[in-house]
């Protein structure tokens, strides 16, 4: 079952679709790049945790199908235990209530007594001190369920992580957006998407396809006959549009400001780029040609277009700031330590913390200055592992 939608939820709002951006200052050139460098986690110590509020209220529209997902599953006799799989949990908060729903449903199959394993996996450099403490936190998943475990795994999602035929249920949001490296430079911009070099956007493009088709490999060994993996990811909507312009707009507009002001190397900020890619609905359903891939079939897909929730509470409020604000945060939680690892000493560079600050105060002072919602296209869907 397939379906295919985008729309803006609010429809009075003006966003700006065009695939490229206007016209910025280009890249110095003759710089080293950092291609095949692995992607950095998301920023540590709670920070990410505390500004990610886009991914948690992105990923909502996909607990339904978590839910059916649980619900279908089929059980092994017995009393093993159940393993559900999060891929991608970065720091921990939006994993709790994807894996509570999953196991209250599971509960009312399996009773309160089978066991349930949890694993989260990311990254080997991922906060995971911060997981544990979340995991440990009042809103954990874990409280008042003497027979659900949890487990995290450093490694990752683009080899296989468990032994084969283990996983029972699947689940990743805002994850597979990440590619298993920078494949090369972006001479123009940040982010190949908005990027006017067609080379570049087609190293992207083919480092995407082919991540894309090593994760459903890794998967479908790791599930289960009949187990199921539900994910929600970054993708393009039905014009090809990537969304978030005016958000990248600003973040390299500040970026050129710190050449300028000498804080940063010419040299340094063409190292830097995204690692990052929204993939269209053709994209995703390319491996399923033949109608399966990996012993995987696609189930359900659906494009759509998330609500811009700082937009929304600014057009109730009329705060600029506060707008920009949650926007750059999300900026520095999620991207920027990507782009400070390009920095000469990398996050040891005695100028790391300080690009972070001037990266999250140059967005927000822009965002602030020329409000715009911004587009946020994502995929929700659901695969099966043949019986």
């Amino acid at each position: 079952m397939t379906a295919y939608r985008s729309a803006l939820d609010r429809p009075d709002a003006q966003v700006d679709r065009a695939k490229k951006p206007r016209k910025v200052t280009s890249k110095p050139a003759d710089a080293v790049s950092t291609t095949g460098a692995a992607p950095e986690p998301m920023e540590g110590h709670g920070v990410y945790n505390r500004s990610s509020r886009v991914q948690a209220s992105g990923l909502s529209p996909a607990l339904p199908l978590l839910e059916r997902a649980a619900r279908l599953v089929p059980l092994a006799d017995g009393t093993g235990p159940i393993m559900i799989a999060d891929y991608g949990a970065s720091e921990g908060k939006n994993s709790l209530a994807p894996m509570r729903a999953a196991i209250a449903v599971l509960r009312a199959r399996a009773g309160a007594e089978r066991a349930v394993s949890v694993v989260h996996t990311d990254l080997p450099s991922n906060d995971f001190a911060a997981l544990f403490e979340v995991l440990a936190g009042p809103e954990s998943y874990l409280r008042n369920d003497p027979a659900a475990f949890a487990m995290a795994i450093g490694r990752s999602f683009y080899e296989q992580l468990l032994p084969a035929a283990s996983v029972t249920l699947g689940w990743s949001s805002w994850a597979v957006q990440w590619l298993s490296r920078v494949p090369g430079p972006v001479p123009d911009h940040v982010q190949a998407a908005y990027s006017q070099d067609p080379a570049a956007r087609a190293l992207y493009a083919r480092q995407a396809a082919e991540d894309w088709q090593r994760f459903l490999t890794c998967r479908g060994r790791e599930l289960r006959p009949g187990g199921r993996l539900v994910m929600l990811t970054m993708a393009l909507d039905e014009e090809g549009a990537f969304g978030y312009q005016s958000l990248l707009e600003a973040m390299y507009a500040t970026l050129m400001d710190m050449v300028r002001e000498g804080f940063v190397r010419g040299e340094e900020v063409q190292r830097m780029a995204i690692p990052t890619v929204g993939r269209s609905r053709a994209d995703l359903v390319a491996p399923f040609a033949a109608g399966r891939f990996a012993g995987l079939a696609m189930e359900e897909l659906e494009i759509f277009c998330a609500e811009d929730r700082f937009w929304s509470e600014f057009t109730r409020d009329g705060n600029a700031r506060a707008f920009a604000a949650g926007w750059a945060a999300f900026s520095r939680a999620s991207v920027v330590p990507t782009l400070a690892a390009a920095l000469d000493g990398g996050h040891d560079d005695p100028r790391a913390a300080a690009f972070a600050e001037r990266m999250e105060s140059g967005m927000a002072s822009r965002l602030a200055a020329a409000p715009q919602p911004q587009l946020i296209p994502l995929a929700k869907m659901a695969l099966v592992k043949e019986s």
